[in-house]
């Protein structure tokens, strides 16, 4: 994403209940969540000024602590209101707003019983994850290497950062080769998610399938693209689904916070249309949110 980085903009950020400057939002170099993976966060979208299912969001982030063993030291209203706080000190109407919660660095090693638990919350202006070219033709996607683990493995509904490093590693491989982003099968070599976003497939019976999310994020997109196309009368099936299921597959979409509704044109050898649901999807889930200036609602 073009722009200046990360750790120097102008801006405010909410930190363990105070707004600093943007700069000064800091962690030390010690951190517990930077060595040891002990931190978990959310991706929320506003549009026209407003947090799609805000709430939502912050009920996982409380989850997603839990499951790492630690208590975030803020209730869901407080973690509601900075949310809505940082968006407006930040003047942000459309943008993307990133709460972030780790144990810090009190105590240095595997066990940190005693260290304190830090909320952060920034927000910054973001346009669509993938171009709106791309998306209306459909992105493409290579298959990882890298499987979703067993939830004997990891705290696999957590939205937990130590979880992604594999992401970032499918993703970097298939961008390095010329896609947009990589499918990744689970443990047990079934058909899981993309990096950053679960998957829909229109198979020739005309219904949806997706994959049931049992050791991969049930994301809160996935769960509104599910209620929007039961509105439309569109059965969707949540199963098992196999990777030579895909050639029974007529249209691929993604769903998530920042992919939204992306289509898929290419899985590997496999090749898809932009087909009819899909438009369905994205145009439902643009009113939704409220979104006037996507690429589905411009089509």
């Amino acid at each position: 994403m073009a722009g200046p980085s990360f750790d120097n903009r102008d801006g405010l950020i909410w930190y363990n209940g105070e707004m600093v400057p943007w700069r000064d939002a800091n962690a030390h170099v010690l951190t517990h969540g930077l060595h040891y993976g002990s931190s978990v966060f959310e991706g929320e979208r506003a549009y026209g000024g407003k947090i799609f299912k805000l709430r939502q969001h912050s009920d996982r982030l409380i989850f997603s602590g839990r499951e790492l063993g630690f208590e975030i030291p803020y209730s869901v209203d407080q973690i509601d209101q900075a949310c809505i706080d940082v968006l407006a000190a930040n003047d942000i109407v459309d943008g993307y707003i990133r709460p972030v919660a780790w144990r810090g660095s009190e105590m240095m090693g595997v066990s940190a019983q005693n260290n304190r638990i830090n909320l952060a919350i920034a927000a910054w202006p973001w346009p669509s994850y993938f171009s709106p070219e791309a998306r209306m033709k459909g992105i493409r996607l290579q298959i990882s290497k890298w499987k979703r683990p067993s939830p004997e493995t990891e705290p696999v509904h957590a939205k937990a950062a130590g979880l992604y490093m594999i992401c970032t590693l499918s993703k970097h491989t298939a961008e390095q080769a010329g896609y947009d982003d990589a499918l990744m099968y689970d443990y047990r070599g079934q058909i899981a998610e993309a990096t950053g976003a679960n998957i829909f497939m229109v198979m020739g019976d005309g219904k949806l399938h997706t994959p049931t999310p049992d050791c991969f994020l049930n994301g809160i997109t996935r769960q509104t693209v599910i209620e929007l196309a039961n509105a439309r009368g569109i059965e969707v099936i949540e199963r098992v689904i196999m990777p030579d299921e895909l050639a029974n597959a007529t249209e691929v979409f993604l769903t998530g916070t920042a992919a939204e509704v992306t289509p898929v044109g290419e899985i590997g050898d496999y090749k898809f249309t932009v087909g009819q649901i899909s438009q369905w999807m994205m145009e439902d889930y643009d009113k939704a949110v409220g979104n006037t200036t996507s690429a589905a609602s411009a089509a």
